[in-house]
């Protein structure tokens, strides 16, 4: 044959190979480091996505690198995870503001977030925990609601920010309680904080991850828990629903997302890494510590839970008049 037959022969055949050379080389996800979008810097949002990160890192056999992207209320970070391809390599840690609340509070966002995302799992929920300056004559939410009844339009609840979780829990208690106390928005909780601690502002919906230990510092003073049980790292903080508030359960809660279109053996892969992650005791251990309850789900359950909790902000948001600005 001559070498002129043969390169023709071979030319023939190479379209067919390339295919199969290139399914070889992309092999099984993941291949490459996978980066992990956060929202919110800082505070417990960057210390859970570095926790569960190294921890489900050792199971995919590849790093994953948290890349903050805050601004918005969490639509920057939305938008890049919305530009990235759909391959799996950008997750985004979802909470409930970005996925529950914001839509209800902006006429417009940058992304929409049930069509743009496919809920993983959920990984975590913080309750808030209602504490008020030590300048303030009360220790119980009783008192708390008879010294505000006592003193109409005399005190102030702090927030890091219109819609965020502690303005929510706080426009619901002052619904609830009857009581008229008003809203000092901050652009981030350290400030609030400050203020707190003073007395220039008497009263915040924190979250126990963060409330629970300026409580016991002395800083703050811790009323009450705004989960169903009593936390058991902070045992001495009793409920809202023992406060008399009936079926009260407010707080920010945390998932993995990625982009609509990624594959759904990928999206099963990543759930599957972060429950064994979130099931062993280290860092199941280490997340109780902080004041959060682990909590993972399958992508149908995340979906749901997301669809509801929509609905259920949506509803004090509307009833409330509650707006971004």
């Amino acid at each position: 044959m001559s070498m002129y037959r043969r390169g023709f022969l071979y030319a023939l055949a190479l379209p067919s190979l390339i295919p199969a050379t290139s399914a070889a080389q992309a092999g099984p996800y993941p291949q490459k480091p996978i980066r992990l979008v956060i929202p919110f810097p800082g505070g417990f949002t960057d210390t859970l996505a570095r926790l569960l990160g190294q921890k489900m890192s050792e199971g995919m056999g590849q790093p994953i690198v948290v890349d903050q992207k805050p601004g918005g209320s969490g639509q920057i970070g939305a938008a890049e995870v919305v530009r990235a391809p759909a391959d799996g390599y950008t997750l985004f840690m979802i909470h409930i503001g970005t996925h529950a609340v914001n839509q209800h509070l902006f006429p417009k966002l940058s992304y929409d977030a049930e069509k743009d995302f496919l809920p993983i799992t959920e990984v975590a929920r913080v309750p808030n925990l209602l504490v008020v300056s030590p300048t303030l004559p009360v220790r119980t939410v009783a008192e708390l609601v008879a010294f505000a009844k006592a003193k109409p339009d005399g005190l102030f609840y702090a927030s890091p920010g219109n819609g965020s979780s502690g303005h929510l829990a706080a426009a619901l208690f002052k619904a609830t309680a009857g009581v008229e106390i008003q809203h000092v928005p901050y652009k981030g909780t350290t400030e609030a904080l400050q203020d707190l601690f003073t007395g220039r502002v008497h009263i915040m919906f924190d979250t126990l991850a963060q409330g629970g230990g300026l409580a016991r510092a002395g800083k703050v003073r811790g009323l009450a828990v705004t989960s169903q049980q009593r936390h058991p790292s902070y045992p001495e903080f009793p409920t809202m629903i023992e406060a008399g508030f009936a079926g009260w359960n407010t707080g920010p809660w945390f998932g993995l997302a990625v982009r609509s279109g990624t594959p759904d053996e990928i999206v099963r892969r990543i759930q599957a890494e972060a429950a064994k992650a979130l099931a062993t005791p280290a860092l199941r251990d280490r997340l109780i510590e902080l004041g959060a309850t682990p909590t993972a789900s399958t992508p149908e359950e995340f979906a749901a839970f997301i669809k509801s909790e929509s609905a259920r902000w949506g509803r004090l948001v509307r009833t409330l008049g509650i707006t971004a600005e």
